[in-house]
């Protein structure tokens, strides 16, 4: 069936399973642009309404579910002959997978994966859902290690006809449950006979039973005792050990009552491997008690009153007269027995009667679900079953089977199916900061969503990369929304105006190039020019718009040199504890053949750097004045010839 589109949405890729109902296959919602899981009933079934009906009621069952640890119902549709539900695709295996491939788990990761399961079938039994076919093939394994209880294909709501039909018992035979096998009464404790079975497997590698036939399987379920777990696998613990074995019972009344005691066991075996906390209770109809012997006076006593017995016998029969009597009580007896039971059958007659008083059918359509349901629950069996729609708002019906007007019983039991909207579906914004733009493209792909791209500068993420969303991640949005994704042009490259450099030493230059946000490039002529000599001509020109950053060459007029030397002068830190851990340091000089005041030296040390070496120009025929600034305070200043 792989190409065929479903529902004029679902087109089915791959087959990735089936059972003894249905085949699953892996399919793509179109509409959302996600993979699903599309269960499509057995052709050879389409005909059976027994099995359809089974269908359907997986359906229902799973729909009404909302459970982390329970794969989530989408949809359910029918296209000519076939009969489909849509479900959540999961990336994983089976647990009986996981246990073919390790054999055997731990102990700790029996009881991680069992306390997933077993919240789940809390869950669906606060719901009065039974799965009624619990084992590993039914359990799916995330990659991150995520338990999914799927297979809703047997559950029915809890109502009296929970009773298994005896020839036509469902389940597999190896994990069902003793009252399942003898085609009895089964509740919630099946269940939980059903995960005791599947714990026994994952904590020892085997199963409990095992026989040449399911008959022979069957039977053991009703005759025989395990083996504990403890003497298979000696790393089980006692209080594990104790779990299991109370869990599958073949007394129902003796098991775990509920799911949620169950659960608080296994959440409590954790801190008490070895404890003694499982309570197995004993309800033996004739208990021993305890009696004292039998002595010589009671046995005479004994002989008399068989004496007594064996002369009664002996004695003539009753008189006509009373045998008159006897006979008369017997007739008005009889007479009374009769009146009786006319008048509880003309009573049982008359509530009949009224049983089959029929009624027509309200219409609960467009009504908020959540505000009637405690009235309509009184007077039907209501089976819900959720799904989102864009169109309805949420917790309102949009469908019920019966339909409105359609006769019903006052006082029978009708079932009552209401088909509730959850609203739009939501989906939660990713966070894909930081991700390349094909990384963001199969993530939104894969959620269903449509990306809308923006650029924009920014000086933290690499070009190319998603700086943001709008909506922002975390966001809850309705399935299919447009998203725009912001994607990086790297650091914005702004403008700057060059300054006129002209006249300047080279130092002024260098701390103009700087206010203008640009830098000082090269300098001509090369290893010639003087600290003093003023700026002739540079490129760029002034007045020139260019990058921020951009290098700016200049030239020195060498007419204006003058004849100099160079000395080297040691700058000493005094007091370091009075400053922290980088000092600004800045050295000037105003030489005598100028008597202009120039920056030779501005840097920012740390207190290691220290002492400085610093050029001090010197005219040939006069001195210079120094001073020394530590962040742009006055430290010394002196004379130099």
């Amino acid at each position: 069936m792989e190409g065929i589109i479903l529902g004029n949405r679902y087109e089915l890729i791959e087959k990735i399973g089936g059972g003894g109902m249905a085949v699953v296959y892996k399919a793509r919602c179109r509409l959302l642009n996600r993979y699903v899981a599309v269960k499509i009933l057995r052709l050879e079934f389409t005909n059976d309404e027994e099995f359809i009906k089974r269908f359907q009621v997986e359906a229902q069952s799973a729909a009404s579910l909302s459970h982390p640890n329970i794969v989530s119902i989408y949809d359910v549709g029918q296209q000519e002959n076939i009969h489909y539900i849509v479900m959540e695709f999961i990336e994983g295996i089976t647990l009986k997978e996981y246990i073919a491939k390790k054999k055997c788990l731990s102990w700790r990761e029996t009881v991680n994966i069992a306390e997933q399961i077993c919240s789940a079938i809390e869950h669906a039994h606060s719901k009065n859902i039974i799965h009624r076919d619990i084992k590993p093939h039914n359990i799916m394994l995330t990659s991150d290690g995520i338990a999914k209880v799927t297979d809703f294909g047997i559950a029915r709501a809890v109502s009296s006809s929970t009773i298994t039909m005896v020839g036509s018992t469902i389940g597999s035979v190896h994990y069902f449950s003793p009252e399942q096998a003898r085609g009895g009464y089964v509740d919630e404790k099946s269940d939980l006979y059903s995960l005791g079975i599947t714990m026994y497997e994952m904590a020892t590698g085997k199963l409990p039973f095992n026989g040449e036939s399911p008959v022979a399987v069957a039977l053991m379920h009703l005759q025989e005792t395990p083996v504990q777990p403890m003497e298979l696998n000696p790393d089980i613990p006692k209080g594990l050990n104790d779990i299991i074995m109370k869990a599958i019972t073949k007394e129902q009344d003796k098991r775990y009552q509920t799911a949620t005691q169950m659960l608080e066991d296994l959440q409590r075996v954790r801190e008490e491997p070895d404890g003694s906390f499982v309570k197995i209770e004993s309800q033996e109809d004739a208990p021993t008690k305890r009696i004292s012997a039998i002595n010589d006076e009671q046995l005479a006593g004994k002989d008399d009153n068989l004496s007594k017995k064996s002369s009664a016998k002996n004695k003539p029969k009753k008189s006509k007269y009373k045998e008159r009597i006897a006979m008369a009580l017997a007739i008005f007896t009889g007479f009374i027995i009769i009146a009786v039971t006319g008048v509880l059958t003309y009573y049982f007659m008359v509530g009949e009667i009224n049983a089959k008083q029929t009624a027509k059918m309200p219409d609960f359509t467009n009504r908020n679900y959540e505000k009637i349901k405690d009235q309509i629950k009184k007077d039907f069996d209501v089976v819900e079953i959720r799904t989102y729609r864009e169109d309805i708002a949420k917790d309102f019906i949009y469908q019920q089977d019966p339909k409105p007007g359609t006769p019903y019983k006052v006082n029978g039991y009708t079932q009552l199916k209401l088909y509730i909207s959850n609203g739009p579906e939501m989906v939660r914004v990713p966070n894909l900061t930081n991700k390349t733009m094909r990384e963001a493209e199969v993530e939104f792909k894969n959620l269903g969503f449509e990306m809308e791209v923006k650029e924009e500068f920014s000086d933290k993420i690499e070009k190319g990369r998603v700086t943001r969303t709008d909506p922002e991640a975390g966001t809850m949005v309705k399935a299919g929304s447009i998203i725009t994704v912001y994607q990086s042009k790297g650091p914005e490259i702004k403008k700057t105006i060059v300054p006129d450099l002209s006249g300047m030493t080279e130092s002024e230059a260098k701390n103009a190039l700087q206010e203008a946000r640009l830098k000082l490039g090269n300098m001509y002529p090369k290893d010639k020019s003087s600290r003093v000599d003023r700026v002739e001509s540079q490129k760029p020109e002034a007045g020139e718009e260019v990058d921020e950053n951009t290098a700016v060459d200049i030239w020195f007029s060498e007419a204006e040199q003058v004849k100099r030397h160079e000395i080297v002068e040691t700058i000493s830190l005094k007091d370091p504890q009075d400053y922290g851990k980088s000092i600004k340091v800045r050295v000037d000089v105003r030489p005598s053949d100028t008597n202009e005041t120039e920056t030779v030296y501005e840097e920012i040390v740390t207190k290691q750097s220290f002492p400085l070496r610093v050029r001090i120009p010197i005219p040939e025929d006069g001195g210079t004045l120094v001073t020394v600034y530590f962040n742009d305070k006055l430290v010394n200043s002196f004379w130099r010839e």
